[in-house]
């Protein structure tokens, strides 16, 4: 099991929010400081430009760009990347990984990224246990039917906790549906007990932000459980 450090961009600094809330925004700093600490102990974090993600194209590639170049960290990153122009941009400044959420529904346009790019993840965000499409929306649809549609295509998954996100409350209950694929979690992971479960249930990887940023838990001690 990996464990992927986050770190979430707006105006260029490294922020966290509650519930994915723009106006519970935290600020913490300089994101290619904290990815320096971060490169340490690990060779790849997970990275979202919430600008992007609010503004639907990316608006932070310059600071990822920062963070591949002078830390040599992997990144996998997500927020605003919609169209094809944005999502080669991103492979072309570095990115290992270029995750994307709603746009994934479309077919057409999923498999024309995932013929022309590597490393292409889906994010299955979950409200209520159905998939949640722009602005965190429920849409009906739940989640293991969603992965069961884009599992053809994809092979590497982020499920994201909507109503977990960043606030502390531990990880959501829930039954592996998946098979092999890379499937990793994010939302509400407060301690290394937390990763020893998720680790436990099947996951491959976890997302840890907010716990390392407030202190409740180290990446020394999630690296010890994994």
């Amino acid at each position: 099991m990996e464990v992927y450090p986050a770190i979430d961009l707006m105006d260029g600094k490294a922020v966290r929010l509650y519930k994915g809330r723009r106006d519970s925004v935290k600020a913490y700093g300089d994101p290619v400081k904290i990815a320096e600490r971060f490169a340490e102990l690990v060779d790849k974090i997970h990275i979202v430009d919430l600008d992007g993600a609010f503004e639907g194209f990316p608006r932070n590639l310059g600071v990822v760009k920062r963070i591949i170049d002078e830390t040599g960290l992997r990144v996998q990153l997500g927020g605003g990347l919609r169209s094809y122009e944005a999502i080669e941009r991103a492979y072309e400044i570095g990115v290992e990984n270029v995750i994307i959420g709603t746009k994934a529904f479309d077919i057409e346009f999923l498999r024309r990224i995932t013929g022309d790019f590597t490393g292409i993840t889906v994010s299955l965000d979950s409200k209520g246990g159905k998939v949640a499409v722009r602005g965190w929306i429920e849409s009906g649809m739940p989640v293991e039917r969603a992965y069961k549609a884009l599992r053809d295509y994809v092979n590497r998954f982020v499920y994201t906790s909507i109503e977990r996100d960043g606030t502390l409350t531990g990880t959501e209950e829930i039954e592996r549906f998946w098979e092999s694929e890379e499937f990793i979690y994010a939302g509400g992971v407060s301690s290394a007990k937390d990763v020893e479960k998720l680790a436990e249930i099947g996951f491959s990887g976890v997302i840890v932000g907010k716990a390392l940023y407030e202190g409740l838990v180290t990446l020394e001690e999630l690296i010890g459980v994994v």
